[in-house]
């Protein structure tokens, strides 16, 4: 087994945190902190957000179940994973199993966590947790929220890493799902 990684660099300590403006998905948060070594202060900005689930949802042919909406940030149509928030007093498992509910109507009771990411460690404050579904069945309804508009694409996987290979899948998060996937995939040929 290989060592783990050590980092180097101290953590900064706050000096001081406000929060400037809240929404109902984050809060932005000003932070001044005490950077070791560092003279300079200025002001960093921190969205404050709950944490996000992503599912690899897997058909018993393995097809991946797909979520396809328009996205206000990127101004375009995406291909993504299905996924997002986790409310309040909710687990991340918990939260994966009903986004896939709602978003495609399809569920399971095969579940594997395959990590967890942050987003943008830069100006996020959130991970994103990152699971498998496998042997996923239509089982409901799509049922979404006011906000929501998505259409459902089940496609054979190799399709999808080519879709992920060549650009129209984009997502950054998706993307690093996909790779945890990847590593999953490689460590159990390994064995």
């Amino acid at each position: 087994m290989r060592k783990p990684f050590q980092f180097s660099k101290p953590s900064w300590g706050v000096v001081k945190d406000k929060k400037v403006f809240e929404t109902p998905i984050f809060d932005l948060h000003e932070k001044t902190l005490d950077a070791p070594g560092q003279t300079l202060t200025h002001p960093f900005y921190v969205l404050q957000a709950p944490e996000w689930i992503n599912v690899i949802a897997l058909t018993p042919e393995n097809d991946i179940v797909l979520v396809e909406q328009y996205r206000v940030g990127v101004d375009e149509v995406t291909l993504e994973l299905p996924g997002g928030m986790v409310d309040d007093g909710e687990s991340p498992l918990e939260a994966a199993k009903r986004e896939l509910l709602e978003e495609t109507g399809y569920s399971t009771d095969r579940w594997e966590m395959i990590g967890k990411t942050s987003s943008n460690p830069a100006i996020l404050s959130n991970f994103t947790h990152l699971y498998i579904a496998y042997g996923c069945e239509k089982t409901a309804p799509q049922d979404t929220d006011g906000s929501e508009d998505i259409a459902i694409r089940v496609i054979p996987m190799d399709n999808f890493l080519d879709l992920a290979r060549n650009g129209t899948v984009h997502h950054a998060i998706v993307l690093a799902a996909v790779a945890q996937y990847l590593l999953r995939e490689r460590r159990s040929r390994e064995y």
